[in-house]
């Protein structure tokens, strides 16, 4: 049986990139940015053209973003059943 070489620790720059990419800051911001995708998508269709992301971005903010990350506060808060 061969021994496998000892592994390298991580680097600095890799320990910062595994700390940003599981914190939950970071998570929030993916799980918005994937309803501001879907936004976009949506009213891209509506539209018959691409509306593109900023203007996706700035319209969903103003019509859903307050009530998004409420049902999202809640949805954490709830107890596991």
């Amino acid at each position: 049986m061969k021994a496998s070489p000892p592994e390298k620790p991580a680097s600095p720059a890799e320990k910062d990139a595994d700390l940003v990419t599981n914190s939950i800051l970071y998570k929030e911001f993916l799980a918005e940015r994937e309803e501001i995708l879907r936004h976009k998508w949506i009213e891209s269709e509506k539209a018959g053209h691409d509306i593109g992301f900023e203007k996706a971005l700035l319209d969903w903010i103003v019509r859903f973003r307050s009530s998004w990350r409420a049902k999202r506060r809640e949805e954490h808060l709830r107890p596991a059943a």
